[in-house]
């Protein structure tokens, strides 16, 4: 599920906002600044799932089947590799604190702290993946990535492409630094060393039917189309 909309500055994470025209009706508290904690009172109360942006509740879009497939698959991954580990992964049910007063729910993510069963947020988020959309496409140009990389502990940050088997991967080095690398192809590994983590692009697209693409140009064993006069 997604988000999206401007730029509000708030440092040290950059906070998104949604344009006026997008803007969705809430209830009272979505008009104030709320702090997180007043947030997930809030959230309590609501029959959608929000992120708390620049201290005001944003709504999250719904997800196509495609997304939920390529979700499920990474879950799987990580409960099975990392059982043991004291590491768990969670969905977009749980959050990340992102800034003062902002929390972001990924698609997937892996929580490595002192886990508490009646909290929202992850305590100790070392990866966190989102599955592109349609708003997101551009890896570029993905609003969130800043945020993640402020969070204290974070490691690995995936980008993943729905349409293709293709992902962007951002690690962080022991001085803190970040890289980031692609990964291509069904055959192509997500190396997560320091999680214990390795997903094959082939389990990550598990059952996953990616959309053809028209041919630009006709190949030579093809026979060519008369050209009517």
């Amino acid at each position: 599920m997604k988000g999206g909309g401007h730029v509000c500055g708030v440092a040290p994470s950059r906070c998104i906002l949604r344009s006026s025209h997008e803007a969705i009706e809430m209830a009272e508290p979505a008009h104030r600044h709320l702090t997180i904690e007043e947030f997930f009172d809030w959230q309590e109360t609501q029959p959608h799932l929000y992120e708390l942006v620049c201290g005001r509740p944003q709504m999250m879009a719904g997800a196509r089947n495609v997304h939920d497939d390529i979700v499920v698959n990474i879950v799987s991954e990580l409960k099975s590799q990392t059982r043991g580990t004291g590491c768990r992964p969670f969905t977009g049910d749980g959050a990340v604190e992102t800034g003062p007063d902002q929390i972001r729910r990924p698609d997937v993510g892996l929580d490595c702290g002192n886990r508490r069963p009646n909290s929202t947020l992850a305590a100790g988020p070392r990866l966190v993946v989102e599955v592109l959309s349609p708003s997101t496409r551009d890896f570029d140009a993905f609003e969130k990535l800043d945020e993640y990389k402020a969070v204290t502990g974070m490691e690995y940050i995936l980008l993943v492409e729905p349409n293709q088997a293709l992902a962007k991967l951002w690690s962080r080095a022991s001085d803190g630094s970040w890289s980031h690398r692609t990964v291509e192809g069904l055959d192509a590994e997500v190396d997560l060393p320091n999680v214990g983590v390795s997903l094959r692009m082939r389990d990550v697209y598990d059952g996953v039917v990616f959309p053809q693409v028209p041919k630009l140009v006709v190949e030579e064993d093809e026979p060519s189309t008369p050209t009517m006069r």
